[in-house]
């Protein structure tokens, strides 16, 4: 047997190892977009259709520590009572006070509510954070 010398002895010949890994490269490369498009759409349908939503309206500064806001909440089952987290904000824009407020099960979907918040600086702004159906037990009132 005859060493290899020329061309072929610096350029390994084309195998079908090398068309293998090109197909496995392939394969591999639409299975990782095919997980990505699914879990994008699990993402989108599990988080962009808001079940409930707080807006704010207004607001009023009561007094140095104080802020009145006054928000709407809309409810896509008006049946499920609701939480919303306001704040008030001081001029440095920095969150100075928060309040959970519970939304009561109503008929109508959507509510207007007014609330005040106690800030630790002078607000000058009220605002809603969010709202969620998945109201905390702490806020639910208790059976008696």
């Amino acid at each position: 047997m005859r060493p290899h010398s020329g061309p072929r002895a610096t350029y390994p010949e084309r195998s079908e190892t090398a068309s293998g890994r090109r197909r496995w490269f392939i394969a591999l490369s639409i299975l990782v977009v095919a997980a990505g498009v699914t879990l994008a759409v699990i993402g989108y349908s599990k988080f962009s259709s808001a079940d409930v939503t707080g807006e704010a309206t207004g607001y009023e500064i009561i007094d140095g520590s104080t802020v009145a806001v006054q928000f709407t909440v809309e409810r896509s089952d008006p049946s499920r009572a609701a939480a919303c987290v306001v704040r008030g904000r001081s001029r440095d824009g920095g969150e100075t006070g928060r309040r959970e407020i519970l939304i009561p099960a109503d008929s109508a979907e959507r509510i207007g509510v007014r609330t005040e918040v106690t800030t630790s600086k002078p607000p000058v702004i009220g605002e809603v954070f969010g709202c969620t159906l998945d109201v905390p037990a702490y806020l639910k009132p208790s059976a008696s």
